[in-house]
């Protein structure tokens, strides 16, 4: 039974790291925004219900794919059965939680009856006993499991709810248009995991759905690698200790912002997820938080001033909307300046931080970009960007995405991004490198 006891929940910060200095008549304003929870803060009150045990009480739904497809090769819907069982062990007690199966149609697997069962030894085990009749058939239409997590999940008592989806081919049972309105139902609503199986699924689905519910994608090539994958999504899940949390941003009259993107530990444009929150104050979803730490670069246009001014150009702070429209302060804020100077040292220097991140959100962007071409036919075009991305990887050691890179070009030259494209590229390795095309690597400060 959910209590309203205080929790233990993280402490924030907030960290700004920025080169303030503009020349005279300069207007833009960039910063690197970095945001960390740690455990065993005292904020507690307000922040919803709790279990027993003083954690935050949550609610789980697992999407699994059943169309015909999960049938080839056979042994897709059996790793599929035990990834889900798997996910199913790693609940903690007392979390709410569906199973889910997915075809043209979405099917309640357990408990059934549009209501969520309470983990617990006996309930783990009746799940993974309704889990071992799932069979294979029909067609795909993500949408309507979406929906249906979303009921379920909305029915419980929960301050966190979060879907897990797995879907091994493209969504060809529904519009667009039909999932794009699921996703905008669902948003703000719970966060969820996506997760292709094998090389027969559409990436921008799988990372669409992934962006638009704040939660993470992947790609699991081998399907015997879904338990271990499953296992660690669902343990990052339930590390999470506070849900729906905002980044609100303030600017002083005449100015803007131009943008406010997530880059670290993957970069997503949060600019058009704005919630207006009072006079010149604004609200950036940013989904749940355990016990971790993000970057976010935010630029704002300033009024041009003259020499030796100084100002505000924005605050930032931590808050969980509630229902009634108020928001919980989570008690942590940074701030952000602009200083005009006619030192032009001080004006043309970048701070690391910005230029760091500046770069890799340039290497997600070419990345797409050097694919799509490829996919085209434009092989140049495709070698020009992908060559670019070689260089950035490089420059910012960012050496996962260079070994993916790696495995669809050969290169030449990482200094110069002096490439060739492979004649023969693995289509696993293809989707991998533009599924994980938006992963950073973070900063040394």
């Amino acid at each position: 039974m959910a209590n309203f006891a205080k929790p233990s929940v993280p402490r924030f910060s907030v960290d700004v790291y920025q080169n303030e200095y503009l020349p005279e008549g300069g207007r833009e304003v960039n910063a690197i925004v970095t945001v960390t929870a740690t455990g065993g803060g005292t904020l507690g009150g307000g922040l919803g219900p709790v279990a027993a045990a003083g954690r935050p009480c949550a609610a789980v739904a697992i999407m699994v794919d059943c169309s015909g497809s999960m049938d080839y090769p056979p042994t897709k819907m059996r790793n599929a059965r035990d990834a889900t069982a798997a996910a199913v062990d790693t609940l903690r007690d007392g979390t709410h939680f569906a199973v889910i199966a997915g075809t043209h149609v979405a099917t309640e697997v357990y408990p059934g009856g549009g209501r969520l069962a309470i983990a617990d030894p006996a309930t783990r085990a009746a799940a993974k006993q309704a889990l071992s009749r799932l069979t294979s058939g029909g067609g795909t239409a993500i949408g309507t499991w979406l929906r249906l997590a979303d009921r379920l999940l909305s029915s419980a008592d929960a301050t966190l709810r979060h879907g897990i989806l797995l879907t091994d081919g493209r969504n060809e049972h529904e519009s667009p248009e039909e999932l794009r309105a699921a996703l905008d139902a669902c948003a703000g609503r719970f966060t969820c995991d996506a997760r292709g199986v094998g090389t027969d699924w559409e990436v921008k689905e799988v990372t669409g759905i992934a962006s638009a519910l704040l939660g993470t994608a992947d790609i699991v090539a081998d399907p015997a690698g879904l338990a271990d994958d499953f296992t660690r999504m669902m343990e990052t899940a339930m590390g999470k200790e506070v849900a729906d949390v905002a980044l609100r941003v303030w600017t002083p009259v005449g100015t803007a912002i131009r943008f406010l993107k997530q880059v670290a530990p993957a970069v997503e444009d949060l600019t058009g997820r704005r919630a207006e929150a009072g006079p010149r104050a604004g609200d950036y979803p940013t989904g749940s938080w355990g016990d971790e730490s993000r970057d976010y670069h935010l630029c704002v246009e300033v009024p041009p001033a003259g020499l030796g001014r100084e100002m505000l150009a924005a605050r930032v702070s931590l808050v969980v909307p509630q229902a009634d429209g108020t928001a919980q302060s989570l008690g942590a804020q940074g701030l952000v300046r602009a200083v005009w100077t006619d030192d032009m040292a001080a004006s043309t220097a970048i701070s690391p931080q910005v230029a760091h991140y500046t770069g890799q959100a340039e290497l997600a962007h070419v990345i797409k970009q050097g694919l799509d071409l490829r996919k085209a036919g434009d092989f140049d075009g495709a070698t020009a960007k992908l060559g670019r991305a070689v260089q950035l990887a490089s420059a910012s050691g960012n050496a996962d995405t260079a070994k993916l890179l790696s495995k669809v070009v050969d290169v030449v030259d990482a200094a110069t991004g002096t490439v060739r494209l492979k004649t023969r590229v693995a289509e696993a390795d293809e989707m991998t490198l533009e599924t994980r095309s938006t992963k950073t690597v973070r900063v040394k400060k």
